[in-house]
């Protein structure tokens, strides 16, 4: 299958510097590439979820995702997210895709093994990103017991309610196709989606949660200019509600293009879902 981009364009994180007068990468540059992308931050959120039982109230999420193993991304900072993971003791946790950059196969076991230490109460469930192979990476991850879920669906029971994690592929788009894998979900279903452009299709699905990465928050956030690179996505990071339907973009970990973040720390999300007070 071949990889698709659709993300942080390498042209717009480019013109981001550019706009920053920091092309020749030198100081702001250099601190986003010494510190501001090694600078991984944990994000704690609570979540309003349309329809979610009360049994649910409180159910705490680990959500990692685009950790972009490579010659830029260390091993170091996905353990450390790992690490940063397994201290806030999640009830579940979702890993978000994208765990190599281009499908580099150099890379492959090496970003399956960091992720292999985590473990919770209700497992540790994953989809591909639109860097991720269709064969070797989930291989990998399957073999160190992560369930990856390519149009696909599981049912967890958690206090005594029935819970739907729906993951789709990248190039899973259509409203039908998506429905498809939706079919005789439980009420409490997630959509677990690479990339947010999916929150109108979840919407008009009435799903009540979406968690998505893809877009690193910009990775390059300007001041008084924003995210250069991110602007055509629904939801950029951070929670957001259409409809229905909630969403959680998380900024990720790692870094493509460039491996420079400048005002867009990574991050490991704790999401802590609770019912929507009407």
């Amino acid at each position: 299958m071949p990889f698709r981009s659709g993300g942080v364009g390498r042209r717009d994180l480019l013109k981001g510097l550019a706009a920053a007068g920091i092309g020749a990468f030198t100081g702001t540059a250099a601190h986003g590439y010494l510190y501001d992308r090694q600078h991984l931050e944990v994000t704690r959120a609570t979540l309003p979820v349309s329809g979610l039982p009360s049994a649910l109230d409180g159910l705490r999420v680990g959500f990692l995702t685009d950790f972009h193993r490579s010659q830029t991304v260390s091993h170091e900072l996905i353990e450390r997210a790992v690490r940063l993971t397994l201290a806030e003791r999640p009830d579940l946790i979702i890993l978000g895709g994208d765990y190599v950059t281009w499908g580099d196969r150099r890379y492959v076991s090496a970003a399956a093994e960091a992720v292999a230490p985590l473990s919770a109460p209700h497992g540790v469930h994953a989809i591909l990103g639109n860097h991720d192979d269709d064969h070797d990476m989930p291989a990998a991850l399957s073999a160190r017991g992560i369930a990856v879920l390519r149009d696909a669906r599981t049912r967890l029971t958690i206090n005594g309610e029935a819970v739907d994690l729906a993951g789709i592929r990248f190039w899973t788009r259509r409203v039908v196709d998506i429905a498809h894998v939706l079919r005789g979900a439980s009420p409490t279903v997630f959509l677990l989606a690479h990339t947010p452009m999916r929150l109108a299709e979840a919407a008009a699905l009435a799903v009540p949660l979406m968690l998505s990465g893809h877009t690193h928050g910009g990775q390059i956030v300007l001041p008084g200019i924003g995210a250069v690179a991110a602007r055509k996505f629904p939801v950029i990071a951070g929670m957001a509600r259409r409809e229905n339907t909630t969403v959680f973009v998380s900024r990720g970990i790692g870094t493509v293009y460039v491996p420079v973040r400048l005002n867009c720390p990574p991050e490991v999300a704790i999401l802590t879902l609770t019912p929507v007070r009407r």
